[in-house]
């Protein structure tokens, strides 16, 4: 759907060059929800413009559905463009026009005619559950609302492709998680490609098929978020993780202040919730003692991460280790 090769945006002050964006390369399938997460200064916002050329790349390619947007003039790209709808993170609706107004005027700029115009707003407005506010101004709506309203003025022109750029970040987190279960029914319903930006790592943890981690410009990681809370390849992957108010905490453990074996497990699945470690415990003759743990919910799936010393003869900690691993538990010794 989406192929990004090469891509390359620098800004240049005083004569000197800042990469934005440097030699990424990514491939978003149809109807996938793909976030970008960094921290501020990483590049993502340059990169998820450059995707409709609000922002133009200095080299590289985009290719959406084979056709490179960066070989099309400007009528060609005002049409592609219809195809992509963007909301933002603060949700760029006009002031002066009401909910309605707002919703209509990409169908206006079109030349669509007054009745589809109102069939159209108005099954929006329900769909996003605005039908009592089409008469109220961005001024009057929490910003939940405006959001909702962004996201409806996105899908009026029916886009295939669908940029959000940290639309959840100025909301509170009840509000971003009604926010995104809108994105996901979107998606599922409709099945729209969703590409994300964001910093926040509920945000992939609750949605997101893939993610890829930004740095410096760069892409430094892509994974499933499964893979990614399993096995973080980076530390900077790590440190969103840790972000997480629900994470294993003494991730930085000293395994030399402690007389066993200190390893840190990831369960999968069910296996998440099964008592694996008690029964390891009655298998072996070993003695366990859990330092941290917790459990992540993610898109569809449990992810558990358990850190425990083992303490008994090297052989049974080895054979306890074996049958962790044998229970699909991702063991590490730390």
């Amino acid at each position: 759907m989406i192929k990004i090769e090469n891509l390359c945006k620098f800004f240049e002050t005083n004569g000197r060059k800042t990469w934005a964006v440097k030699n990424v390369n990514l491939h978003i399938k149809q109807g996938e929800i793909f976030g970008i997460i960094g921290s501020s200064g990483a590049g993502k916002s340059t990169l998820i413009r450059c995707i409709n050329r609000l922002e133009e790349a200095d080299s590289g390619n985009i290719f959406i559905e084979g056709e490179n947007i960066y070989s099309l003039n400007k009528k060609d790209l005002r049409y592609k463009r219809k195809n992509m709808g963007m909301i933002f993170q603060h949700f760029n609706l006009l002031s002066q026009k009401t909910v309605y107004e707002n919703i209509a005027f990409p169908l206006e700029i079109k030349g669509i005619s007054k009745s589809e115009i109102k069939d159209k707003v108005e099954t929006l407005l329900d769909y996003v559950e605005l039908a009592d506010k089409k008469d109220a101004y961005p001024s009057q709506l929490s910003g939940g609302q405006k959001q909702r309203v962004s996201i409806a003025r996105a899908l009026a022109n029916e886009p295939k492709i669908l940029l959000s750029d940290e639309a959840t970040s100025a909301l509170d987190p009840k509000t971003t998680k009604s926010i995104l279960e809108l994105l996901k029914q979107i998606r599922n319903e409709f099945g729209l490609t969703i590409v994300l930006i964001t910093h926040e790592m509920e945000v992939v943890k609750d949605i997101c098929d893939k993610v890829a981690i930004m740095e410096n410009g760069e892409i430094i990681e892509v994974n499933t978020p499964i893979e990614l809370f399993k096995n973080p390849k980076t530390k900077t992957a790590q440190s969103f993780i840790n972000s997480l108010k629900t994470t294993v905490e003494g991730e930085y453990i000293n395994p030399k202040e402690f007389k066993g074996k200190v390893i840190r497990l990831s369960f999968l699945g069910e296996s998440a919730k099964e008592p694996i470690v008690s029964k390891m415990i009655k298998n072996f003759d070993i003695e366990a003692n859990i330092l941290s743990g917790n459990i992540n919910e993610l898109v569809s799936t449990s992810v558990g991460h358990l850190i425990i010393e083992l303490l008994g003869e090297d052989n049974e900690i080895n054979k306890a280790i074996n049958y962790l691993k044998i229970q699909n538990v991702n063991v590490e010794v730390i």
